[in-house]
């Protein structure tokens, strides 16, 4: 992505050692729960048609049972994922849902943003008229099961927003970064800004480790309207889930 698009840049983690997340240099932090969307809780059991007139051959038997456990394993995943409506209704007032099955995510937007295509991202969401507020969504792969692998929180979000999420001639501080276990996987977020010579973006960053990828999802806004903003981007960030893909 170039520097001067503010709102978004391409996760290629150029300027590290590798295109891939495993060689972030290592990156501390303070524990805190991270809000999630609510998911169905549905158990799958299969369950043979009885038949008169005798029992099937061993084999056919074998293979019915087989074709059963595998379509009662695809329906348990495929129903573990949040529920459209269901993630709609228990979304706060003025805000849409975003489920990708295919890549592994969900989060929430603000309603009256719109969909726009960024090359390099993956998921991109803004406002048209303030273009500095917007969410974006990207992955790339990594061989490593758990972010913390990267090193602690603070260091690995210095390292992402110095070499990816703002431009090399932007100033930038990291206010605050996080640890949080949702659901048994570990997320990194963190609170930043980055200073250019005509504005400055307030951001808020999660990222985490799952699904043989590195997901990052970002949201801000311009400094002057953070106050305003500010809990509703805090609300996309509690809402990013990442989820087994199907």
């Amino acid at each position: 992505m170039q520097a001067a698009m503010a709102t978004t840049r391409s996760l290629s983690l150029h300027g590290l050692p590798s295109p891939t997340a495993d060689n972030l240099s290592s990156f501390a932090l303070r524990p805190a729960a991270l809000a999630t969307p609510s998911r169905r809780a549905l158990s799958v059991r299969a369950v043979a048609p009885s038949k008169s007139g005798g029992s099937p051959l061993k084999g056919d038997a074998e293979e019915n049972s087989g074709r059963r456990t595998l379509l009662a394993a695809g329906a348990a995943v495929f129903l573990s994922w949040p529920n459209p409506a269901a993630f709609a209704a228990e979304a706060k007032k003025g805000f849409l849902p975003v489920i990708d099955k295919k890549v592994g995510y969900s989060f929430l937007y603000p309603f009256g943003w719109q969909e726009v295509a960024v090359q390099g991202q993956d998921k991109v969401y803004k406002d048209v008229i303030e273009p500095l507020e917007s969410v974006s969504v990207n992955t790339i792969p990594t061989n490593k099961q758990d972010i913390r692998e990267l090193g602690p929180p603070d260091q690995v979000a210095e390292a992402l927003i110095r070499k990816v999420l703002a431009a090399p001639s932007q100033k930038t501080k990291l206010i605050e970064a996080k640890e949080n276990d949702v659901d048994g996987k570990i997320y990194y977020t963190f609170e930043f800004t980055a200073q250019a010579p005509n504005f400055t973006r307030h951001a808020l960053g999660a990222i985490a480790i799952a699904n043989g990828k590195f997901y990052t999802l970002t949201t801000g806004a311009n400094e002057r309207r953070w106050e305003k903003m500010k809990d509703r981007l805090h609300a996309v960030i509690d809402s990013f889930k990442i989820e087994a893909r199907i």
